[in-house]
């Protein structure tokens, strides 16, 4: 690999670094996935192959389990579904997720080796599993997932120690990345990236990983292409810079990303926002109104208040109560309002919720003005180039936009595209879309600004037609974590 390579981290092990100098938006590498399943909770949803979300799929018709779009994704996954179909169809029943992606990569390591490309920086036997660091629940978990993993592999393929299983299975907990759907927004899957693993994790990092799933559109399979990460620069890299990732959201605590870290992946991080607390103040912080600060006892109390709410709420939302959902919302906004500041992370979840809940009810003017407050409290927070943030702005720009603020919207999408030309760059799926958007904006407001009488009579146009229209349905949040979590 020509932009990175393998060094002694001081503290870290293994790490990766520049060998040249990188600026925002360079690619330092691309790596195809070595393995990669759908969850079990969406195996009928999604498809096996792209990993594109459908409302109708066609069943593999020998195994019954595995779903496609068409004979073309089939065609293209039968490769990686071969051995799986036999001992799927033979043992009754589909295994869970970290079975099948076990299984998967074990068939491949048998048939290609450890090494299946020149670009491979590492070996999975060289991978660390934390096996001896697991708490003792997970480690049940493992004995019995190692328990079903023999009773489903075949007889007919290679056999393994136990030991060599119990690897590959301690990998997977450690190194299993999200695999999102084509467009970016949930995580539907998970995967194995060997090279990805080795770079090392900072809370505030200079690199983003993003998934880009390929094009298989063509009947040929022979056209398409594979499924990758791509490991993008944030800004400008010095030729010798370690090259990091933020393994978990940024917008969490100092102190809840040190637990989540050592938790998930054995480690106690000591980058330079979780031993200084950076920001942690702006997240927890009180309002401050006509130069008078809010009462500390006051923004606990709230502080406190705010998260039973969260939990009301996100009970509500997996119900799909979602007019319950707004009720609760506005209560704990009403609450909040004048006590806790516009970078309280309980405040812009309230935010995000109701912009979101709102927008998919057609409230949209005041979804946009939530939407517009959640925006302005990341931008205090996030990296200036972080993924979540122009996804964030990107949806705030459409929101406002179905609210007829026609030239603040124009600027949010300008601002989400700038944004996601960096993270992940012209090519992808979702960028695409919002380079799409920002063409139709940007003619709306020249419209707009020549003839405000025909531009609300295109607009209902176009809004009947919903060219714009973003998720059918609020979701689980979006992806805010780079690795699978148990």
């Amino acid at each position: 690999m020509e932009n990175v390579e393998v060094f002694d981290s001081p503290g870290k092990g293994r790490g990766l670094r520049a060998t040249k100098e990188a600026w925002a938006g360079d690619v330092l590498f691309a790596e195809p996935c070595f393995a990669s399943v759908v969850f079990d909770s969406l195996a009928a949803n999604v498809c096996h192959c792209c990993f594109r979300r459908q409302p109708k799929l066609q069943r593999c018709g020998q195994c019954r389990f595995a779903q496609y779009c068409d004979r073309t994704c089939q065609r293209a996954a039968w490769e990686e579904h071969k051995q799986e179909c036999a001992a799927i169809k033979s043992y009754g029943k589909a295994p869970n997720e970290n079975i099948r992606l076990a299984a998967r990569i074990l068939w491949r390591l048998d048939k290609e080796g450890g090494v299946v490309s020149d670009m491979q920086l590492t070996t999975l036997d060289d991978l660390e599993d934390h096996i001896s660091e697991m708490p003792e629940d997970d480690l049940k978990d493992l004995k019995v997932d190692i328990h079903n993993f023999l009773d489903f592999w075949p007889r007919t393929s290679k056999q393994h120690t136990v030991e060599r299983i119990s690897h590959i299975f301690g990998v997977i907990n450690c190194n299993g990345f999200m695999v999102s759907d084509q467009k970016g927004l949930q995580a539907v899957g998970v995967g194995l990236f060997p090279n990805l693993c080795l770079v090392n994790h900072d809370c505030w990092p200079n690199c983003t990983v993003i998934l880009n799933n390929g094009n298989h559109s063509a009947v040929n399979t022979l056209y398409h292409t594979e499924k990758r990460i791509e490991l993008r620069a944030l800004g400008k890299i010095n030729e010798g810079e370690e090259l990091m990732v933020a393994y978990v959201d940024f917008l969490n605590l100092s102190e809840d990303r040190k637990r989540m870290l050592k938790q998930q992946y054995f480690f106690d991080c000591t980058c330079e926002h979780c031993t200084n607390k950076i920001k942690d103040d702006l997240k927890l912080g009180g309002a401050e109104v006509e130069g008078v600060k809010a009462p500390e006892e006051k923004v606990k109390e709230v502080t406190e208040y705010s998260k039973e709410m969260l939990q009301k709420m996100e009970k509500a939302r997996l119900d799909g109560n979602y007019n319950e959902v707004v009720k609760i919302c506005r209560e704990c906004v009403e609450k909040q309002k004048d006590v806790l500041a516009d970078t309280h992370i309980y405040q812009l979840k309230m935010w995000s919720t109701l912009s979101e809940v709102l927008s998919y009810l057609q409230f949209f003017e005041e979804a946009a003005e939530y939407a517009r407050k959640m925006v302005d409290g990341y931008m205090k927070l996030y990296h200036p180039n972080n993924a979540q943030l122009g996804m964030a702005t990107m949806r705030a720009g459409v929101t406002h936009w179905q609210a007829g603020h026609i030239e603040v919207g124009h600027g949010m999408i300008c601002k989400a595209y700038a944004i996601l030309l960096v993270t992940h760059g012209p090519t992808h799926p979702i960028t695409k879309d919002l380079e799409a958007m920002r063409m139709q904006t940007e003619m709306e407001l020249r419209m707009f600004k020549q003839n405000e009488y025909v531009y609300h009579s295109m607009r209902e146009a176009a809004l009947n037609n919903q060219p714009m229209k973003m998720m059918a349905e609020p979701m689980e949040e979006g992806i805010k974590s780079l690795f699978r979590k148990k």
